[in-house]
């Protein structure tokens, strides 16, 4: 699960970075260091649940951070959609993330007979 939802993270990360210079052109945000600081709040949150992807406290924070990144789209309507696309791809990284764990746990899961291949 640890490569998986790292990379939803950081590339989350650069979307909403890309966030701040919207927010400010289009003048929703109309003071350049306001869309500045909520830009950079939600990177830094991206970064922080990149680092805790594996801490047990780190699913439900990372679903926090997907809120946020929704909820971004009252200042930013495009980021209702961006949002809910990473909020999906979140949600299929931590069920494949954890299917590989578990099958990494097992004993003798790549010693398993499968069909033989030619």
């Amino acid at each position: 699960m640890r490569v998986l939802g790292t990379s939803v993270f950081v590339f989350e990360a650069i979307v909403v970075a890309l966030f701040i210079p919207v927010a400010y052109f289009t003048g929703i945000l109309t003071d350049g260091s306001q869309a500045a600081w909520v830009g950079v709040l939600m990177v830094i949150l991206c970064i922080l649940a990149a680092a805790f992807v594996m801490r047990p406290f780190g699913v439900v924070f990372g679903w926090v951070v997907q809120a946020v990144v929704i909820a971004s789209g009252l200042v930013v309507p495009m980021m209702f959609v961006l949002g809910l696309v990473f909020a999906i791809l979140w949600g299929v990284a931590i069920h494949f993330g954890r299917k590989a764990d578990a099958m990494s746990a097992t004993p003798g899961a790549a010693d398993a007979p499968g069909p033989p291949q030619t």
